[in-house]
């Protein structure tokens, strides 16, 4: 009897611990959800400050913040001028050392829309407006970019533009010359 005994009494030890590793690891990962449901998924956030080009005094900052229905857009720029329309616009390259803003290149495209004539690609933002005193606040979803992958806007430029973009103008017109440009940066 005390052998067998010790036996069965050491294999019950043995799974009354591993019940009680199980049970606490079942806690600890349905604690460990409870707080993903808590405090919801990390949005995705990046922002750029822009600076102004050569010859103007337009300069502010730019923030993306990515949600399921695509990114929004949020921008507070001054130095405008008063009462007028601007291109807001992701350029290829996160480059605005150019005086002008050219090293920023082309307008975002990374979809075959940019072979299409007259389509519009995914670094067309929209227009913003400038009030009487040179101010542009406001935001755009843009459905068509991300913060990763492919149509991600991260480490390019975004330019606010001169004149503002006519989406239905075929074939495009330029946006004029860039006013400010800054670097889209991960936050």
């Amino acid at each position: 009897m005390g052998k067998g005994h010790d036996r069965q009494a050491g294999n019950a030890h043995v799974v009354r611990v591993r019940a009680l590793v199980a049970l606490v690891a079942l806690g600890g990962g349905m604690l460990l959800a409870g707080c993903t449901s808590f405090m919801g998924q990390q949005e995705k956030r990046a922002s750029a400050q822009l600076l102004p080009t050569v010859g103007s005094q337009a300069r502010g900052t730019v923030s993306f913040v990515e949600h399921s229905d695509g990114v929004q857009v949020s921008y507070n720029l001054a130095g405008l001028p008063p009462d007028s329309d601007h291109a807001l616009q992701v350029h290829e390259r996160g480059d605005c050392n150019a005086i002008d803003a050219s090293s920023a290149g082309p307008v975002f495209a990374p979809a075959a829309e940019r072979l299409k004539p007259g389509a519009r690609v995914e670094g067309d933002l929209g227009n913003i407006h400038a009030d009487s005193n040179g101010v542009a606040t406001g935001f755009i979803v843009a459905p068509d970019v991300s913060l990763d992958g492919v149509r991600s806007v991260l480490q390019r430029a975004v330019i606010v533009h001169r004149d503002p973009i006519d989406p239905y103008a075929y074939p495009q017109r330029g946006t004029g010359p860039a006013l400010a440009c800054g670097l889209i940066r991960a936050q």
